[in-house]
């Protein structure tokens, strides 16, 4: 048996007991007659969180696939999980980077300091690993919407290769998908042998195939002034350098400032506050059912009917079949990046 498999069984047992807690009234579902178990049933779980049904009861059943980000905070809006809950979900499915809770570098208060002065120009504070250590309010401006629900993984890497939203943000993605992981490399040579950076990197190359192909290549690259473009959901397009400052006073800590290159940039700032992340899942049929089958297939020009009939046929064990679900999700979602 090897180390994967015992971990999957149990991110099969925690889905079971999470969709037998909740009740179809909990997300807005009718109670339906012939229920013989609580809570949710699989193929209800699969539609209301825009995945196919074979596909989710592989998860449950503990089957080697591979996830997204996307996916799983799906599924965890859907289940109603709390932040500790989708983080443990995140590390069964090795999901996120592979860190101990309480293993966070420590940022001096005067680093701290230095990142919220700095606004409105976007800063963040970083490492070998690059980990996301701190950042200011600009920083986060720069990025709404990159993630539906709030961050787990804080590292420019994963959020890079395992968010779909970061190929339309990024304008020249492969270059700088190129950059990242040649700078990662580079920092591997202070942690070779480290078993978390390996874990880190074993898992990014199950999870996308673009960072494998990338990682393979041996590239190192180091602090550089360069040029950044950005596609901002709300204000355009936005034209930054680079700047990396390493840390004096901590070693091994980065200054990553993000300066307008043109006018027009520097006009554009300070950037709108970003949208808060929801939190907390939406509870009502409407907002789950409208969003999550409109992102499988189009709806007609009567939506409300076609998702209300759906909840019907739920309702009725036999009313919906494998087959009545389109199988978005049946490989590897982060293909997409591809």
């Amino acid at each position: 048996m090897t180390q994967t498999q015992p971990r999957r069984a149990e991110l099969g047992a925690f889905l079971k007991a999470r969709r037998a807690s909740v009740q179809p009234e909990d997300v807005g579902m009718p109670p339906g007659v012939r229920r013989r178990t609580p809570g949710l049933r699989r193929e209800e779980v699969a539609l209301l969180a825009g995945v196919g049904i074979t596909w989710y009861t592989w998860l449950e059943q503990g089957r080697p696939i591979n996830a997204s980000a996307q996916v799983l905070d799906a599924i965890a809006q859907t289940l109603r999980m709390d932040r500790d809950q989708r983080w443990h979900m995140y590390r069964l499915t090795e999901s996120i980077p592979a860190r101990r809770r309480d293993a966070t570098p420590i940022v001096p208060a005067a680093v701290h300091a230095v990142v919220r002065s700095l606004d409105p120009l976007p800063v963040i504070v970083t490492n070998d690993r690059l980990d996301r250590l701190a950042r200011n309010d600009a920083s986060a401006n720069l990025y709404p919407g990159w993630h539906r629900l709030p961050c787990l993984h804080n590292n420019t890497v994963w959020c890079v290769f395992t968010e779909p939203a970061a190929r339309e943000r990024i304008v020249e993605f492969e270059e700088e998908a190129r950059l990242i992981v040649a700078q990662m490399r580079a920092g591997y040579a202070n942690h070779v042998g480290d078993p978390e950076w390996d874990e880190d990197i074993r898992r990014l190359c199950a999870l996308s195939p673009h960072f494998a192909r990338l990682w393979a290549r041996h590239e190192v690259a180091g602090p550089q002034l360069r040029t950044r473009r950005i596609a901002h959901p709300e204000v355009g397009a936005l034209t930054f350098q680079i700047l990396e400052l390493d840390v004096a006073i901590a070693p091994g800590l980065r200054l990553v400032v993000s300066t307008p290159a043109d006018d027009a940039t520097w006009a554009k700032l300070p950037l709108p506050p970003a949208p808060e992340v929801a939190t907390e899942p939406p509870t009502s049929s409407g907002q789950l059912l409208h969003r999550r089958v409109a992102q499988q297939q189009p709806l007609g020009a009567d939506a409300g009917a076609e998702v209300d009939g759906r909840l019907r046929a739920l309702a009725d064990p036999g009313g919906l079949d494998d087959g009545a679900h389109p199988e978005g999700v049946v490989a590897d979602p982060i293909a997409d990046l591809e």
